[in-house]
């Protein structure tokens, strides 16, 4: 490693041991600054590992989004038997539906395939593994909380475990967010 990666790697890391004293910021600002600095540091890594300028700054932002993206979940308990109730109800719902919706992208994709035109038709959307599905809060949620939801495996068909994340924002209906250790499409209350 030459000089230049030492000082860089030296700042970013003063920099996030600042920046890791933040803890009054919202959700928003701390992905802002977490992902910017991861970013920034991937790329560093990345670079000093021998890939390209442009290569190096691609990994940094895929890194910097994947990190800005992390949901924000503020606490985590064990579901009521209601809780869990309605996550697995509104979690097949949500199943069926994306399942339809996936089947129609195919069936769409076949008939492009089938004229005559030449025109490639895209690759439908692949099934998730996990998806983020509401259920109620109750008197254990945390007042801060926006949403509580649980994780369902889209493969066994099951909730994953007995989680009940409460998160401070809502991801988009369709995103990728992240709850600890699952990427999971979230999908609202499934309707």
């Amino acid at each position: 490693m030459n000089a230049g990666t030492f000082r860089s790697v030296a700042l970013i890391t003063a920099v996030a041991l600042t920046v890791s004293g933040c803890t009054q910021l919202s959700p928003g600002e701390n992905a802002a600054v977490f992902g910017g600095i991861s970013g920034a540091a991937a790329g560093g890594i990345a670079r000093a590992a021998g890939l390209s300028t442009g290569e190096s700054i691609a990994t940094g932002a895929a890194v910097g989004a994947v990190v800005a993206a992390t949901t924000f979940i503020i606490a985590k308990h064990q579901a009521s038997v209601r809780q869990r109730r309605i996550a697995e109800a509104r979690a097949r719902a949500a199943y069926q539906r994306l399942l339809a919706e996936r089947q129609a992208e195919e069936q769409r994709a076949a008939a492009r395939r089938a004229k005559p035109k030449g025109n490639k038709a895209r690759a439908g959307k692949k099934m998730p593994r996990y998806i983020a599905v509401e259920t109620e809060k109750d008197e254990r949620s945390s007042p801060k909380a926006e949403k509580a939801v649980m994780i369902w495996d889209t493969q066994s068909q099951e909730i994953v475990g007995n989680n009940v994340y409460d998160i401070e924002s809502t991801p988009a209906v369709g995103t990728t967010a992240r709850f600890e250790t699952y990427s999971a499409e979230y999908v609202g209350g499934g309707s």
